[in-house]
């Protein structure tokens, strides 16, 4: 048997970490005696899903995602449902999906996982036309998201900053869900629909998210006060966040979510707006994986 071909996809300007050492590490840590590499530069926004579906097309083996999550997105669309498998090399600053899989975020744990071979077949969902592989959702966190927007040096402070103006500026609404097994109609504070535990940062929404189980769990927070704080966001970090009162939490494979007027709504931590009704959905196993 040949070597196997491995394209790296690197978006130099994406993420928080500097790149320009990516080919030398692959150099030091992949096994040449098994693969073949190749660095792939984007230079525009929808070159990586250009870039990964050609290597889709051509039979590439492995294609791995150099960047933070909207390099992850868009790389992740380009390899749907074909025989070629991702990985992450995460630089971003929350890495959802790679925290959630138990990918490194040091870059040579991070390689190292190439050479293990170990792939998995995830689960995607599709938000109306839009993909994603972590989360979506509307209400306080899609405001955060696209006051975020746009910002070039993202991290957890900036986030912290964004959330606690939007917090005391920003009133809930009134959402109706409408899911096969049931509906419920009332004012929530966010509604979050996860394929993948958390948002990034190791925050966990939806702490028994499944990857692989062919469902979504969706997260809804009802209203709450400035005393509710610093309870929810413990639970957060500690994955118990489905203890909370103030949470409902429902699995199912689709749901619609119909709200008053078109507004945010962020999928993998990027803002979109999106209008007054959302169908989300699941893909059961529809893209491979490299884990540890």
């Amino acid at each position: 048997m040949g070597k196997k071909d491995i394209y790296f996809i690197v978006n130099p300007v994406s993420g928080t970490t500097n790149k320009s050492n990516i080919p030398e590490q692959a150099k030091t840590i992949l096994d040449s005696s098994r693969f073949n590499f190749q660095i792939k530069r984007t230079e525009y926004a929808g070159h990586g899903y250009e870039l990964a579906r050609q290597a889709a097309a051509d039979g590439i083996d492995y294609v791995i995602a150099v960047g933070g999550d909207g390099t992850v997105n868009e790389v992740g669309r380009g390899l749907i449902n074909s025989d070629t498998a991702m990985g992450i090399i995460p630089l971003g600053s929350g890495n959802g999906l790679a925290r959630d899989l138990g990918i490194s975020t040091n870059v040579k744990k991070a390689m190292s996982v190439l050479n293990q071979e170990k792939v998995i077949i995830m689960d995607y969902a599709k938000a109306n036309d839009r993909i994603f592989f972590c989360t979506c959702g509307i209400g306080f966190d899609a405001i955060v998201a696209d006051k975020v927007a746009g910002s070039k040096n993202r991290g957890f402070l900036m986030y912290l900053q964004k959330m606690i103006s939007t917090f005391f500026t920003r009133k809930p609404d009134t959402y109706k869900i409408i899911y096969p097994e049931g509906t419920i109609e009332q004012q929530m504070f966010l509604v979050t629909c996860a394929n993948t535990g958390q948002y990034g940062y190791n925050a966990y929404i939806a702490p028994h998210a499944d990857v692989q189980d062919g469902l979504l769990d969706i997260t809804i927070l009802k209203p709450i006060n400035l005393l509710n704080v610093p309870k929810i966001g413990i639970q957060m970090f500690k994955k118990t966040l489905y203890k909370n009162k103030k949470m409902i939490g429902i699995k199912t494979n689709e749901v619609t979510i119909g709200r008053e007027k078109e507004g945010p709504m962020h999928l993998d931590g990027d803002s979109y707006i999106m209008g007054k009704e959302i169908h989300v959905q699941i893909i059961p196993k529809g893209l491979k994986m490299l884990v540890p």
